[in-house]
């Protein structure tokens, strides 16, 4: 029975060691068809160094239009618009402005989780087999930062990052 305890207890030393290191903020699911419309959900596993989340920033990348953000009980929403750096076809009518950036305003304790979701549509003017990425900056209540906006250059992947921005691989539409 000892011995069961002492090899739980080192099992579980390890596992925590092992989770040090931060967790990422991770995009749900992780590809999508380029000219589709997209759901992205964006997971946030933790505050910042035992601090609450207040804010979650999300920049959108060109060639995601037609952006809604879903609102949240409890969460203040706001969505910065701008223009696009090219015009984009949206179900068959030019768009060259739009949402650039999404952000919720609450409160997420450390030791819990969320979800913070989107619909989008993907442009055609997308190149599948590509990632696209999503910087995201969180804000929490000590006044702290985390930027999770590092974005792989090529050779790279976002293994290679402390905080890399959410990445999602784009496939050929339907």
């Amino acid at each position: 029975m000892k011995t069961t305890m002492t090899i739980a207890a080192a099992s579980a030393a390890l596992l925590l060691g092992a989770g040090a290191a931060p967790a990422h903020i991770t995009l749900d699911p992780p590809e999508a068809a380029v000219g589709t419309t997209h759901k992205a959900v964006f997971r946030v596993p933790h505050g910042c160094a035992g601090a609450a989340t207040s804010r979650l920033r999300i920049r959108i990348p060109e060639g995601v239009i037609g952006v809604k953000p879903m609102p949240k009980p409890g969460w203040e929403l706001e969505k910065l618009h701008g223009t696009y750096a090219q015009p984009h076809d949206l179900y068959g009518t030019p768009v060259s402005e739009g949402v650039t950036e999404v952000a919720w305003s609450g409160d997420l304790p450390d030791d819990e989780y969320d979800e913070f979701a989107l619909l989008a549509y993907l442009s055609s003017d997308l190149e599948p087999g590509t990632t696209l990425y999503f910087p995201v900056v969180q804000e929490c209540r000590d006044g702290s930062t985390a930027r999770w906006i590092e974005i792989p250059t090529a050779g790279h992947d976002a293994h290679d990052h402390a905080t890399p921005a959410p990445g999602l691989d784009l496939t050929a539409g339907r």
